[in-house]
């Protein structure tokens, strides 16, 4: 949708702020970069600004009038824990580098709006000293916003009463965007949230993808395999690979996405595999601009993070989705909330077994699965279009405010 211009009381065109602590994954950095071009699109007088942590936000393009500053990255160990991912400082002196960076961009960049991606107080509670001065000393509008399942209700409670997310949620933002919809699921429903932080909050819809312009995709027909971020990929990407081992006559071919964090000697050995395939699956590197492979292929299987989840349904494709597990339920809890209502078809480790002729089945029925788009809900998609409707009110009142 197109919005008219906006200008604050200064007569400044509007600033949007995105704060996404990217420790590992994709998933943070992508939904900030698709909710900053939708609003910049609607307001071609606004800017946008990521901060981010992701490792490889440098290899993203990025609309014209959003850019980005990469803070200082870490990496969670298997024990849970984070480490430093390359200068050398300890992680508490990470921290309180990352939130000095944060806190001097917001001085500088003075945003109308600030738009949290999942963690109210921030990495570690890095957002903290930013909140409280945003709080005290400026105009600027507070969101936190939140996919649309974030892990088990019991387990959630307890990681937010740890990091004292549920106090900052109540104190500092003026609202809670969920990105999907509420009779799909509920991410909210086992925190302690108060009646008014409740009304604080708005139901989006996923968030659409860009549907163009699109490439030239390979020569099909291809189902498209992808791991997202690739780093926790491996198990899918060899049931895959092990299926088209195991049954030669297995169509359509395949072409594999290692994604950027799926590397090492893992990728030499499914390199290795594909190779011995032949040209029955394909492979390429992490590409930043899958839109054009979704476009073009026949069905996805596909782990089930959230901007993945977004890309079936924007690309309207049949898909099968092999969840992980840990450190989280949430991509069970969404694949499996999404095969209930007709939208996916999920392979499930206790269900149906993860082996190669699981795979094979479901490659082989995917052709017989419906589409998405006919099962699909009211407003199902409506995210992106819902949040530049908030921004514009947003900014009105913020203008009010200080006019008055």
């Amino acid at each position: 949708m197109s919005l008219t211009t906006n200008l604050n009381q200064s007569g400044r065109a509007p600033r949007i702020l995105f704060y996404s602590h990217d420790t590992f994954g994709l998933g943070h950095l992508r939904r900030s970069r698709a909710l900053a071009s939708a609003i910049t699109e609607a307001d071609p007088s606004a800017s946008a600004l990521i901060l981010t942590g992701s490792p490889v936000a440098g290899r993203f393009t990025f609309p014209r009038r959003v850019d980005h500053v990469r803070l200082p990255g870490v990496t969670k160990r298997a024990d849970g824990s984070y480490v430093a991912q390359t200068i050398g400082m300890g992680i508490d002196e990470v921290t309180e580098l990352r939130s000095s960076l944060i806190r001097t961009a917001v001085e500088q960049y003075q945003p109308d709006v600030l738009v949290v991606d999942k963690e109210p107080t921030g990495f570690r509670g890095e957002l903290l000293p930013t909140l409280e001065y945003l709080l005290e000393k400026s105009n600027t509008k507070l969101v936190l916003g939140l996919r649309d399942v974030l892990d088990e209700p019991e387990v959630l409670a307890a990681e937010w009463e740890r990091k004292g997310a549920v106090e900052a949620a109540e104190r500092f933002y003026h609202e809670i965007w969920v990105y999907g919809l509420r009779s799909i699921y509920d991410p909210t429903s086992g925190l302690p949230l108060s009646p008014h932080a409740h009304a604080r909050m708005h139901w989006t819809g996923y968030l659409r993808r860009d549907l163009g312009p699109i490439g030239t995709p390979p020569g099909q027909p291809y189902i498209l395999i992808t791991p997202g971020g690739g780093g926790d990929g491996r198990a899918m990407v060899d049931l895959v690979l092990s299926a088209y081992e195991n049954d030669p006559d297995l169509q359509p071919r395949a072409v594999l996405v290692y994604g950027p964090f799926l590397s090492g000697e893992v990728r030499e050995e499914f390199e290795a595999r594909v190779a011995a395939l032949d040209d029955r699956v394909a492979a390429v590197g992490f590409e930043s601009q899958i839109e054009t492979l979704f476009a073009g292929a026949a069905g996805v299987v596909c782990m089930g993070g959230y901007n993945t989840f977004c890309e079936v349904l924007s690309f309207d494709k049949r898909a099968v989705i092999v969840p992980r597990t840990t450190p989280r339920l949430e991509q069970w809890i969404r694949a499996s909330r999404a095969e209930e209502l007709g939208l996916v078809r999920m392979l499930d480790e206790n269900r149906d077994g993860l082996t190669a002729d699981a795979m094979i089945r479901a490659i082989r029925a995917l052709p017989h699965q419906p589409l998405p788009s006919q099962a699909t809900s009211t407003g199902l998609l409506d995210g992106l279009d819902y949040v530049t409707r908030r921004i514009d009110a947003l900014l009105g009142d913020t203008r009010e405010r200080a006019i008055g």
